[in-house]
């Protein structure tokens, strides 16, 4: 279990951070992180391989490889797999302020602000992990890959279903080098565009296969990398279906707002980019933000006199407006549909166990003690208080605490909608305005106040999705716990070394704003826009009189929204107003402002196919195979994606480009207009 589990979280965070670099928001996805079954020989009785009976072997696997030890390597390994927020600081301070955060801080920061969630998270497992109505969607097809792995292997069916995912595994491991080398066309297919080659508005609307390119409207997409997890974390295949048609109801509402915003020449949208996360002048040209800032980038007002205050373009403006939204949404979602049942379990919480058939067979471990949350809690609080100051960063050590303290009011929320339809927008914008509102005119301080107000949040989900899945697999909290925290330190180390390498290798290309079809900046991009937005100019941007000034209204906008869908649904109980899930619709409203959007068509069918007709009309074929064939979909990417950016993509500093033919042209892959 060790050797594996080192082994995987080493490989899963250099994938990770990879695939922060990459055009579109992709995870490493856990349901490949399982495929590494039996590959260590040993004299077990059921070892496939025979080899000599001695110490080594013997320590290296002294038995038949079971599914507690599985599930512990796939947990700490899909730790380690996700980028760290602190890397997105690193990263802006090294591409727009030209600093360079020493080593030693760099990782007693990533791994404070990693591990500073899982405190919160220890606190609120009784009632987001134990019960029955925190099933996590998201985990159903992690959970039946290791049952198709590991029970039953003698019988017939589950022969077939190992056949299966390998076949599967590999099939698309060579397909993939087809949309992501040999032919990007294959990322996305237009029509309009192939038919109209010449309109800009063609491009927007349709195009969507490069970088920033357009809404990607009926675009057919053939890369796994994006189809399959709608370029994040909602997976087609195993994603309630309510969830999806949320999130994609959001997206159609996306992309009217995008274009009729652009073609009103809504603040002043046809002046910028259509797609673009930057931040412009008045007149067009990218924002010079250390123009208005003082030598240890604070806010100097009268360099901002003569600079003037930035703008956004329109379709970064809906995303902003649409995520302030989300929060309060969340809000009121939380305390109208589930309030009742999570203070019922908080309130018997002392006097009654939860009676999930899985968490009563889990008493028989040892718990994890409250003790061990609080320890790791406090152990890196003064972490991240002691590192915000060694790096300079400007945010005071009460703001630093304040930002704890409202990441912990939001957990049990968020964590609520995450445990029972399988999603968590972020709660990112709505940090950065309340730093920005703490500590005006300090970008830098802005960035280090979200991931304190904002990472601990993810981590927390994180912990307790785990926590779940060990429930599930009978695997003991202890070692649940462990594996996480140490996953997430070798992740964190990973994490800084690979943004160094990527940094230097590609550093032009993650300022452009189109990028390329590989690599591409757009997240540092946001992250510094925000911070410079909020942090440097939080007030007189957002001031009243302003024209920004009613973004931070639209959270008060957010409260009201489930309200109608949750009064129709008392009203009309049997017309499915509770399978509209508010918070999502309202935080997709600019779901497509960022990134590769030519598979959002192809994901929205490919979900109703499979979570409508197969489930319903071949339901004994979804049960086998429907979340199998997830699984080896996303580790046959994953694996070559890894190869791919090593081997030719540029990640070991240079760059292999295939030569140009009829699906790999020059411009957009897509053959729609090129922007500028």
């Amino acid at each position: 279990m060790w050797f594996l589990s080192l082994g995987l979280s080493c490989f899963a965070a250099v994938l990770g951070q990879i695939f922060y670099f990459r055009p579109q928001t992709v995870s490493v996805s856990r349901l490949f992180l399982q495929a590494m079954e039996e590959i260590i020989p040993g004299p077990g009785k059921n070892a496939r391989f025979k080899t000599p009976d001695n110490a080594f072997w013997r320590f290296m696997n002294p038995g038949p490889f079971n599914i507690k030890e599985h599930v512990a390597i796939t947990i700490m390994a899909s730790t380690a797999s996700s980028s760290a927020l602190a890397i997105s600081i690193f990263a802006a301070q090294d591409l727009y302020y030209n600093v360079r955060p020493n080593a030693g801080v760099g990782i007693f920061t990533l791994i404070g602000s990693q591990l500073i969630g899982y405190g919160m998270a220890g606190v609120v497992r009784s009632f987001l992990v134990y019960p029955t109505f925190a099933v996590y969607p998201q985990l159903m097809p992690t959970v039946q890959l290791f049952d198709a792995l590991h029970r039953g292997r003698e019988a017939v069916l589950q022969k077939k279903r190992l056949k299966f995912f390998w076949i599967v595994f590999i099939v698309i491991f060579v397909w993939e080098w087809f949309p992501e080398y040999i032919a990007p066309t294959l990322t996305g297919v237009s029509i309009f565009c192939l038919a109209n080659q010449k309109s800009a508005w063609f491009t927007r609307i349709f195009g969507g296969a490069a970088g920033n390119e357009g809404l990607g409207a009926f675009s057919i997409c053939f890369d796994w990398a994006y189809v399959g997890a709608g370029g994040g974390s909602i997976g087609s295949l195993f994603t309630p279906l309510s969830t999806q048609l949320s999130l994609y109801a959001g997206c159609a509402v996306c992309m009217i707002a995008f274009c009729a915003c652009y073609a009103m020449n809504t603040w002043n949208a046809q002046r910028f980019p259509f797609l673009t996360q930057l931040l412009y002048y008045a007149n067009g040209t990218e924002y010079d933000q250390l123009s208005i800032l003082n030598p240890d980038f604070t806010l100097n007002k009268e360099k901002l006199a003569v600079q003037g205050l930035p703008w956004y373009a329109a379709s970064q403006m809906l995303f902003k407006i649409s995520r302030t939204m989300y929060i309060g949404a969340a809000i009121t979602h939380f305390f109208l549909w589930h309030y009742q049942t999570v203070y019922k379990i908080v309130r018997d919480y002392r006097t009654s166990d939860s009676d999930d058939p899985h968490y009563l067979k889990m008493r028989i471990y040892k718990d994890i003690s409250n003790w061990w949350y609080f320890f790791i809690f406090i152990a890196t609080t003064a972490m991240a208080i002691g590192t915000t100051y060694a790096a300079k960063s400007g945010l005071p050590w009460w703001a630093t605490l304040i930002a704890l303290f409202f990441a912990w009011m939001f957990v049990p929320v968020i964590g609520t909608l995450n445990a029972t339809v399988g999603y968590a927008p972020s709660i990112e914008d709505m940090v950065q305005m309340l730093g920005g509102a703490l500590i005006p005119g300090k970008p830098v301080a802005n960035m280090y106040f979200t991931m304190y107000g904002y990472n601990p949040v993810v981590q927390a989900l994180n912990l307790l999705g785990d926590l779940k899945l060990g429930q599930y697999c009978k695997l003991p909290p202890r070692v649940t716990f462990v594996v996480q925290v140490i996953g997430t330190i070798v992740g964190g180390l990973l994490n800084f070394v690979i943004m160094k390498v990527v940094l230097n290798a590609q550093r032009d290309v993650l300022r452009s704003v189109q990028g390329t079809n590989v690599w591409s900046g757009q997240q540092v991009q946001s992250y510094n826009s925000a911070a410079i937005a909020w942090g440097a100019l939080g007030k007189p941007l957002y001031a009243t009189g302003t024209h920004y000034a009613f973004v931070p209204y639209m959270l008060l906008v957010g409260l009201v929204v489930p309200v109608p869908f949750w009064l129709l649904h008392r009203r009309y109980p049997k017309a499915g107003f509770n399978y509209v899930f508010t918070p999502i619709v309202t935080a997709e409203l600019g779901f497509l402002s960022v990134g590769i959007n030519s598979s959002v068509f192809t994901s929205f069918v490919l979900a109703i196919f499979s979570q409508y007709y197969l489930r319903k009309y071949r339901a004994t074929w979804f049960r086998k195979y429907n979340f199998l064939l997830s699984a080896a979909l996303d580790g046959g990417t994953s694996v070559m994606v890894f190869v791919y950016t090593f081997a030719v993509g540029g990640g070991s500093g240079t760059v292999t480009p295939f030569p140009n033919w009829a699906l790999n042209p020059v411009g957009n892959p897509d053959y729609c207009k090129r922007l500028t």
